[in-house]
């Protein structure tokens, strides 16, 4: 297998099971997936800016506590690789669930992740998620 086969099959697989969870409403983990050591950040489709682990994953347990009932969950991977100890994800995520108690609804959202490895395992660096604008070209 190749550096990036060693670093996305597994990840990728851990990447999934997190935000399945997450958009269940249980956050615990995608928060073991964010990084711990500084800088870690994310630029959310909802939230400002945030930036170390304990902010982070306090707003990651906000966010789990609006979002339930999830019936899709996909991600599109757009591009991949990796570098010594740090690798990046690119791609979509297509979604459905519920959002603050509102119906089920689906939307897809554009994902860029940065990953570091931290004491052999690979975790989530940077997160920054878009909202597409309903004008966008397909």
């Amino acid at each position: 297998m190749s550096d990036l086969d060693d670093f996305l099959t597994p990840t990728l697989a851990r990447q999934l099971e997190a935000e399945r969870a997450l958009i269940n409403g249980d956050a615990s983990l995608r928060v073991e997936l964010t990084a711990r050591q500084d800088p870690v950040t994310v630029f959310g489709a909802k939230v400002p800016v945030r930036q170390g682990w304990k902010d982070i994953s306090e707003v990651l347990t906000w966010l789990a506590g609006r979002w339930s009932d999830s019936t899709a969950y996909r991600f599109e991977v757009v591009a991949a690789d990796v570098s010594g100890d740090l690798a990046y994800i690119v791609g979509f995520e297509h979604i459905a669930n519920s959002v603050v108690g509102v119906p089920v609804e689906p939307y897809t959202l554009r994902v860029t992740h940065i990953f570091r490895r931290e004491d052999g395992e690979w975790r989530i660096a940077h997160r920054h998620r878009l909202r597409p604008d309903r004008s966008d070209p397909p």
